[in-house]
């Protein structure tokens, strides 16, 4: 599908969809199921949206995006150390213990 076919797949969907949330909320069950599966169906569509408009702005070469790749190269060299070293230390997952004393005295009931 192309970005236009999707932009008016949702459209028309989104539409849909009101029309029988208006319906639903005055009690009609049909419609209530009509909106949850269209809302499934509408969150496809706009993942789909979402892919072809990031690839359609990769495409369409601007000066801005040039810019910011000049900026990042000119970054100097401790940032970049420093942000690689703040995410070694949250990327590291902790190791659960089980065995750490405790100052509780045991109950009766462990001794069952």
């Amino acid at each position: 599908m192309s970005l236009k076919d999707t932009y008016k797949h949702m459209r028309d969907l989104l539409a849909d969809i009101t029309q029988d949330l208006l319906k639903a909320e005055g009690g009609n069950k049909a419609a209530s199921q009509r909106v949850r599966t269209g809302t499934v169906k509408l969150e496809k569509i706009a993942k789909l949206y979402r892919k072809e408009s990031i690839r359609s702005e990769h495409t369409s070469a601007g000066t801005k995006k040039a810019a910011k790749k000049t900026a990042k190269k000119a970054a100097p060299k401790a940032k970049v150390a420093q942000k690689a070293k703040a995410q070694k230390t949250f990327a590291r997952a902790r190791a659960l213990s089980f065995n750490r004393p405790s100052a509780k005295l045991p109950t009766a009931r462990a001794f069952r």
